[in-house]
Parts: structure tokens; C-alpha cells; sequence
């Protein structure tokens, strides 16, 4: 790829992790709305559920969570025993009939939470919802939390796949985005969970970090490799220091340009293909055998707030402050601030503060964005069969998009809007093309990496 495409196309655009997103939420969504959706799932409904869990003991400089840092376990209590009653809450609206596929603990640091509290917060899930015998359960981890009481806690709650953030190995950029983690330590939580019966590790690797080359990014691919991992998330840094503080402690000099991160992505992307993994959208690698390589090639690859996923759940339930839950009808969101979250779950179990419904044309634009994310291709036929009237704005923009298009990024041919292999590294961007043109139809969108 050349330098002139990726400074022509070099802009922000959302992650498109869902649609409509974040942004998008408003107020006028609430716990009455949220109540009605929640009790219209029923026994035909598969379930995923989220649990936040916003604390750190030591806060990453590249971090753009809902977290916060605390050395004191008091706070985390406080929030526990909150969390404890929206699920009950939460959970009395749901009937039993509907079944829990898929648990997925997040942050924050999830592993920052002491065994006995993380067991008993299992047993208020499975008290108040019901599993299916095969559900997934998965844990963001930090190495520095973990010790053998944790390693055995998270054994008892049955977890089935562990995701390690790793970053990058190098000291100099550990110590510049204050995460310090060494390649043994990292290692040695692998070696743990494994031992333990967990069968899946992912591991998070970013590109575009401060002070990292391409020989830090070769010698990290290299050291995540030999971990043998059954996933590999590639994500690449978004500095918005405007909206983290604490990424002002990043040095904006340190960072490298558009072109700098392409070729640490596009390093990093040939090494884990050349190991023998799969890739999966945008930014994912997996095992020829893993569940989301299979996704892939069954054409049933998703999107959710956690990236690229094979869960195929009806309904993401959002439990914690900040969490957000997809429903059929559209997203709720509960509240950010943790005091306030607190409040509102003592006064009446339930902290929706905004969401959204979702319009035809919502749904028309969802459709469009993730399959353009998961399988770099729209199948206008599929679309149309979908939607009917509503897909006609999207199957002439698609055309529109084709005809205008001179730097060979798609191609339109019986019917299948398809990304190139020049254009895929700009799916993101063709996905907010198709967003602002449905949206309003004022022209199109600044094309990024």
C-alpha cells in the first residue's frame, strides 16, 4: 500500500464495535424501557451477559476504559454489594426459561477482585439467571493481580477462556505507558490457567504506541507466538487525551504517524498468518480450529462491544456501571459514575441512564456496518430480502460508492459489494461512508486506517 492512501484516507472514524454507537444514546431511554425489554425474552432467546467491574491498582496511560485507580479494597466492596443487588433486579425480570450462553467479565481489571468475592458473585449469576450447561465464560486478566487464590477462584467460577492484555513487551515502552509486565510474567499466568483446564488464551497486542518500532513489534509477535495462544487481538492505540486525561502522560512526539502504524500493523499481521493463524476482520487472529475461525468460514462471524465475536446470543445484558446491553428493540446503558450507579441500584436495583431504540433504517445500517466489518463484503440481495424498501438508500450508495471509487478499494460485481485487498485495511472507514451517506446523505466520510 502506498503512502498517499494512507495519508488521503487518514482520519478518525468510530470502531463500529456496534451500530447505532455510543454517541448515538440518549436520555430518553430509561428503566421503563429497559424492564419492558428485558421481560420479553423468553425461552427462545439465547442470553450473553456483561459484568463491568471499573478498578484498577495501577492505571495504564493507553487506557481508554470506564476504569478507575484505587489501592484500597473498600471502594471495590462498596461496588460489589451494588453490583450484587442489579443483578437481582436485573435477574427478576427475565424469565427462567431464557438461558445464559455466554458470561464475559471486563473492566477495569476484573482479577483485581479477591477470590471470595468473585466466587460469590458467580453464585448471585447462576441464582439469578439460568445457564446452559455449555456456557463460555471469560475473564479479562491483569498479571499483576493474579496469585494462586485467584488462579483457583476463577477455576471454581468456570472459566473457559482467559484474554491477557500484553501491549507490548518492550521495557521502554512499558514504562511509557506505565505497564509493566515482563514476557515470564505473562508466561507464567498462561502456564497457570492452563494447568487449570482453561482451553482458550487470548492475548491484546497494540500498534501505534509511543516509542514502538517495528523491531519492538516483531520481537512481541515473536514472544506471543511461542505462547501459544488460541487468539490473537491486534488493536491499534487511539490517543483522544481529550477525553483521557491520563493519556496526557503519553508524550505526543513518541507516537508514530499513519504510515509507522500501518507497517507495525501489517508486521504484526503477516507473522501470526505465517504461524498459522486465521485472519479474522480487521484486527483478530485465531487458530484454524478456534470457535471464531469457524465463524468465519460459516459466514456467522458478529460484532459486539468487545470486538469481534461467534457468540450468536439474541439479547447482551450489561451489569455494572457504564455496561451497555443490546435487546432486539435497541441499547440501554447504564450509568458511568460509579457513586451514582451505587445510588440508583440501592433505590431500586435498575441504573439505566440512556439508550436508544432502534428504526428501520437503524437496523438497515447495523446490517450494512457489520457485514462490511466481519465478512469485508455486503451481499446486496441478502440485504434487500432483509430490509425490502428500507435497504434502497444502502444498495445505491453501495453502487454510488463502486462507480466513484478511483483507488481501487471496492469492487461491485452480481450483486456482492466487495472490498478489495487494498481496501480492507480500510473497512472502518467504508463502514462510516456507508453511516454519515444513510445517515443524511450529505457526501461521504474522511476514509482512516
Amino acid at each position: 500500500m502506498t503512502e498517499h492512501l494512507l495519508k488521503k484516507y487518514s482520519a478518525a472514524v468510530p470502531r463500529y464495535t456496534s451500530y447505532p454507537t455510543a454517541p448515538h444514546f440518549h436520555e430518553g431511554i430509561g428503566a421503563g424501557e429497559y424492564s419492558s425489554w428485558l421481560r420479553a425474552l423468553d425461552s427462545h432467546n439465547r442470553l450473553s451477559l456483561y459484568i463491568h467491574i471499573p478498578y484498577c491498582d495501577r492505571l495504564c496511560w493507553f487506557c481508554a476504559c470506564h476504569t478507575k485507580h484505587t489501592l484500597r479494597y473498600e471502594p471495590i466492596a462498596i461496588y460489589l454489594r451494588a453490583l450484587h443487588k442489579e443483578i437481582e433486579a436485573v435477574g427478576g425480570l427475565v424469565a427462567r426459561e431464557t438461558k445464559v450462553k455466554a458470561v464475559h467479565f471486563g473492566g477495569g481489571s476484573p482479577t483485581i477482585v479477591r477470590p471470595e468475592d468473585l466466587t460469590a458473585l458467580m453464585g448471585s449469576l447462576r441464582s439469578a439467571f439460568s445457564f446452559s450447561d455449555d456456557v463460555e465464560i471469560s475473564v479479562e486478566m491483569d498479571p499483576n493481580d493474579l496469585d494462586e487464590g485467584r488462579y483457583d477462584a476463577l477455576a471454581a467460577i468456570g472459566m473457559t477462556r482467559a484474554s491477557l492484555g500484553v501491549q507490548d513487551f518492550d521495557p521502554n515502552v512499558q514504562k511509557t505507558i506505565n505497564r509493566i509486565q515482563s514476557f515470564e510474567q505473562t508466561k507464567s499466568v498462561v502456564d497457570a490457567v492452563r494447568a487449570r483446564g482453561v482451553l482458550s488464551v487470548n492475548c491484546d497486542v497494540l500498534y501505534g504506541l509511543p516509542y514502538q518500532t517495528l523491531e519492538t513489534m516483531r520481537d512481541t509477535v515473536d514472544k506471543i507466538i511461542s505462547l501459544n495462544p488460541d487468539r490473537v487481538a491486534l488493536f491499534g492505540y487511539a490517543h483522544v487525551p481529550w477525553m483521557k486525561k491520563h493519556q496526557t502522560m503519553i508524550p505526543q512526539e513518541a507516537l508514530p504517524d499513519a504510515v509507522a502504524r500501518y507497517r507495525q500493523m501489517k508486521t504484526a499481521a503477516e507473522m501470526l498468518v505465517e504461524a498459522g493463524y486465521q485472519p479474522v476482520g480487521i484486527d483478530h487472529f485465531a487458530k484454524p480450529g478456534d470457535s471464531l475461525a469457524r465463524a468465519v468460514k460459516e459466514g456467522e462471524l458478529r460484532r459486539n462491544f468487545q470486538g469481534y465475536t461467534d457468540d450468536g446470543a439474541d439479547a447482551l445484558i450489561g451489569l455494572g456501571a457504564s455496561s451497555i446491553g443490546k435487546f432486539p428493540q435497541g441499547y440501554v446503558q447504564n450509568t458511568v459514575a460509579t457513586g451514582e450507579y451505587e445510588r440508583m441500584t440501592e433505590a431500586d436495583g435498575l441504573c439505566t441512564a440512556r439508550g436508544i431504540a432502534l428504526s428501520a433504517q437503524d437496523r438497515v445500517r447495523a446490517f450494512v456496518i457489520e457485514r462490511i466489518m466481519c465478512d469485508f463484503a455486503l451481499d446486496l440481495s441478502a440485504l434487500s430480502a432483509l430490509y425490502g424498501p428500507a435497504s434502497l438508500p444502502a444498495v445505491e450508495e453501495a453502487r454510488q460508492f463502486a462507480e466513484s471509487d478511483r483507488d481501487g478499494l471496492v469492487r461491485l460485481e452480481a450483486g456482492h459489494f466487495t472490498l478489495t485487498e487494498t481496501g480492507k485495511p480500510f473497512a472502518r472507514s467504508i463502514a462510516a461512508n456507508f453511516d454519515t451517506y444513510l445517515s443524511n446523505g450529505r457526501g461521504r466520510h474522511s476514509l482512516a486506517v
